[in-house]
C-alpha cells in the first residue's frame, strides 16, 4: 500500500480588503435605512467572525448596491437635511446674548457661576456655584470648566479641562448660552 498525500483542501482565508467591503455595505445598509441597528450590530459581529467569502456574500446578499439615480437622490435629501440645520444653527448664533470680553492685558480670571461672589453671576439650576473661570494667557482668552455638574462647551464640543476661545465663539454653561464678543 502506497501512502496518499491527498489532502484536504481549505478554501482561501479572507482578505482583509473583501471584510472591509462587506463591513462597508453593511455600514451603508443601516445608513439608508435597510437595516435595524440591531441587525446591523449582528451581522458586523458574524462579518469579523467568518472565514470564507460565502459567509460574507450571505450577510449582505439582500443588500444589492443601488443605481445611481437613487444614489444621487439619498445624496441630494442629505444635502437638503445638512443645509437645514446648518440654517438653524446659524439662526440660533445670532440671536445669542453677547458676553463682552474685557481687553485681554492686565485681566483678572473672570470667574462664572450662580454664587454672589464670581464676577458673572448667572442664575440658572444647570449653572454650578463655580462653575467656569475665564482668563487671558499669552494673549488668548482661555475656558475653564471648574468641574462643573452640567458642563461647559465651547462651539457645542464639551469643554474637558480649558479651551481656547475667540470672539465669535459659542459658549454654554449648563444650558445657558452666549457668543462671545470682544467689542
Amino acid at each position: 500500500m502506497t501512502p496518499s498525500f491527498e489532502h484536504s483542501a481549505y478554501p482561501a482565508r479572507l482578505c482583509d480588503a473583501e471584510r472591509d467591503r462587506a463591513l462597508k455595505v453593511l455600514r451603508d445598509g443601516v445608513a439608508l435605512g435597510r437595516l435595524s441597528q440591531d441587525t446591523f450590530m449582528r451581522r458586523v459581529e458574524l462579518a469579523l467572525a467568518a472565514r470564507r467569502s460565502d459567509e460574507l456574500a450571505a450577510l449582505t446578499a439582500d443588500l444589492r448596491p443601488e443605481n445611481r439615480c437613487s444614489r444621487a437622490m439619498v445624496d441630494a435629501v442629505a444635502a437638503v437635511s445638512g443645509l437645514t440645520v446648518r440654517l438653524r444653527r446659524a439662526w440660533t448664533v445670532e440671536r445669542l446674548p453677547k458676553l463682552m470680553l474685557p481687553p485681554v492685558s492686565g485681566h483678572r480670571p473672570l470667574r462664572i457661576g450662580r454664587d454672589p461672589a464670581n464676577g458673572l453671576r448667572l442664575s440658572h439650576d444647570t449653572v454650578s456655584r463655580v462653575h467656569a473661570e475665564l482668563s487671558s494667557q499669552g494673549g488668548m482668552w482661555v475656558l475653564r470648566d471648574l468641574g462643573s455638574t452640567n458642563g461647559t462647551s465651547v462651539n457645542g464640543r464639551r469643554v474637558i479641562g480649558a479651551a481656547v476661545v475667540r470672539d465669535g465663539d459659542q459658549v454654554s454653561f449648563g444650558r445657558m448660552s452666549f457668543r462671545l464678543s470682544s467689542g
